[in-house]
């Protein structure tokens, strides 16, 4: 066999390998005027077309993956993978032209064709969600050393035998010298996006603390729990936060909104724990709407739901919590 480069000139009784769909490969015949063979058989009634060790599945586009934002033409899933995409869903959009000029977004989910194996290296290299499952939990003999691993950084910030980031370098170096974790793992975790926007949190946070906006926004928020007891300022603060976190991220939410919950506590005289507490947990409601967090934009697309579900479930359960967070607060810390 010969690879197909573009200057290959195909001569009388070549024979091309190929994979595609039955119909493409039936309209190929005709148009080249050729013969199908499934190996050496030549295909016909009694031999139709069979797709051996062949099986469909549905692959998720997760945020912060190399073909977020790339053609699916460009993304070359048939040399790369040994994929063939079937069909792409995405809420509220129909595709009916060519498949090969979508711009593929975060969430999208591919029908794709492939063999058993080539399904399971997608899943291995986890630049893809795999959604067939049938997906196993990965067994590996490094396991123990990566848990030992994690349990010491954890242990050694905790007793304050070092701060959290040094252990934490530490613990990344030593599961880099341990074969845990390849660079080529390294470099597929990290997300320019979310470095970028903690890195631009922590900026907004020092500025709302340098120029005195943290104690204006704390003043607003005394403002308007003025005779109320610490209850309802602890309250107000997690419904302040978790109001934010739907619309902005998690981690920006809970940069912006720590120095408010310190400048809270300076004034009332109170404790901070409480305060950075229900920024903690008000910073991690983010059920109602599906830009609040990753995962519920994955689910909306790949669940066909809409904006107005996350609404309709996640705003009872954001009011559930609050409460609950705020009187094991309160209760907590003697408020």
């Amino acid at each position: 066999y010969l690879t197909p480069l573009p200057d290959v000139v195909l001569q009388a009784g070549d024979k091309l390998v190929v994979h595609d769909k039955p119909e493409s490969l039936r309209e190929y015949k005709q148009v080249l005027g050729g013969k199908l063979y499934s190996g050496d058989q030549p295909v016909d009634e009694d031999h139709p077309l069979k797709a051996e060790d062949q099986q469909s599945a549905e692959v998720v586009i997760s945020p912060g993956s190399r073909l977020e934002g790339a053609r699916l033409g460009d993304a070359r899933l048939d040399t790369t993978y040994n994929l063939i995409v079937l069909a792409i869903h995405r809420a509220g959009v129909e595709f009916v032209s060519d498949l090969q000029d979508v711009v593929l977004q975060a969430g999208d989910v591919l029908l794709v064709q492939g063999s058993q194996e080539d399904l399971a290296q997608v899943r291995n290299r986890g630049e893809l969600l795999v959604l067939d499952g049938s997906s196993e939990l990965p067994h590996t003999k490094k396991a123990p050393i990566a848990l030992g691993i994690m349990a010491g950084i954890v242990v050694t910030a905790a007793f304050g035998v070092m701060p959290i980031a040094v252990a934490s370098m530490a613990g990344f170096v030593l599961l880099l010298a341990t074969q845990c974790i390849s660079w080529r793992h390294v470099g597929t975790a990290l997300n320019a996006q979310i470095i970028l926007l903690i890195v631009a949190s922590l900026a907004l946070g020092k500025a709302l603390m340098r120029t005195g906006g943290a104690d204006y926004l704390a003043e607003v928020l005394l403002f308007a729990t003025s005779g109320m007891t610490p209850i309802y300022v602890v309250g107000a603060m997690m419904l302040f936060m978790a109001l934010l976190t739907n619309v902005v991220s998690n981690n920006a939410a809970a940069v912006i909104g720590t120095p408010i919950a310190i400048s809270v506590a300076q004034h009332l005289a109170l404790p901070y724990e409480p305060f950075i507490l229900a920024v903690l947990f008000g910073a991690n409601l983010s059920f109602a709407t599906p830009m609040a967090y990753q995962t519920n934009l994955l689910v909306m697309n790949a669940g066909g739901y809409r904006f107005n579900d996350f609404v309709r479930v996640g705003v009872p359960l954001i009011v559930m919590m609050l409460i609950i967070l705020t009187v094991v607060l309160v209760r907590l810390y003697d408020l």
